[in-house]
């Protein structure tokens, strides 16, 4: 068993405040490290807030991958030896991006721009044409893709295919309405997929009321068996959670003697 501790930090952007949540995503980073994380997970639109008003503020807020926020990440990744992933509102020559990163001490490993934009995203931004980002760690594959793409099951599918041990998705999701009793279908869809590609999945929501839109804050992270091993927090305030992840565990695809959720495809059906 060779486990590494995940860390998601449910922070509360805010739209315009730039400064201020950098300086919040900085001070979590920070305080996951120092609670031995190695792998650090980070909100969607960390850098920006997300209920924009108009493009105009949309772009106000953005800022290419050189930039103040993806240089931060980079260099606490680089001085607490972590792997961050984190959203970012991405000025992409002039095209809006709702971005995912992934820096290791090395500097930027990958840049996914979110495919699949939820409700008034696409006012704003422009979707990305590139499948899920999966890159080689030190701790593992790695990969990462933006909320609202965790509920096109093969989307995750295409991550697993690609070899990685632990998906990573920073996330905003808007709550809706649900019995008291039941857990929210978000983090039920990422139990599913997890489940079915034998992988951990690492979800970070956001908390804080913006401009009235409340979030779920489901935050959680979730060993391949499809249970979760820390949260879902669902509660709107910001915390860190941290789970002992041996991902090696990931690349055992099987189910029972005779079963393998890889081998027992059958594409050449699903067309």
């Amino acid at each position: 068993m060779n486990e590494i501790n995940v860390a998601c930090c449910q922070l509360a952007p805010r739209v315009g405040e730039l400064s201020r949540n950098r300086a919040d995503a900085r001070a979590a980073i920070v305080e996951a490290a120092g609670r031995g994380a190695r792998i650090v997970v980070l909100p969607e639109l960390m850098n920006s807030g997300y209920v924009f008003t108009d493009a105009a503020e949309a772009r106000a807020c953005a800022e290419p991958l050189d930039g103040p926020t993806v240089g931060d990440w980079t260099a606490l990744a680089r001085e607490h030896e972590l792997v961050i992933v984190g959203g970012v509102c991405e000025d992409d020559a002039s095209v809006l991006r709702n971005t995912s990163v992934i820096v290791d001490p090395t500097g930027l490993r990958a840049a996914y721009r979110k495919a699949h934009l939820w409700d008034r995203e696409s006012l704003f931004f422009e979707p990305g044409a590139e499948r899920p980002a999966v890159v080689e760690t030190e701790h593992g594959r790695i990969g990462t893709m933006v909320c609202y793409d965790l509920e096109f099951p093969e989307w995750v599918r295409l991550a697993a295919l690609a070899g990685a041990d632990l998906l990573c998705a920073p996330t905003n999701w808007p709550r809706e309405p649900r019995p008291a009793t039941e857990r929210p279908a978000e983090v039920v869809r990422v139990q599913a997929g997890a489940s079915s590609n034998r992988m951990f999945i690492a979800v970070c929501d956001r908390c804080g009321t913006e401009r009235g839109v409340e979030w779920v804050s489901g935050t959680a992270i979730v060993g391949p068996d499809g249970f979760p091993l820390a949260g879902p927090v669902c509660g709107d305030e910001p915390t860190t959670i941290i789970a002992a992840c041996d991902l090696s565990r990931a690349r055992d695809k099987r189910t029972s003697q005779r079963n393998d959720v890889f081998a027992d495809r059958r594409p050449e059906l699903y067309a």
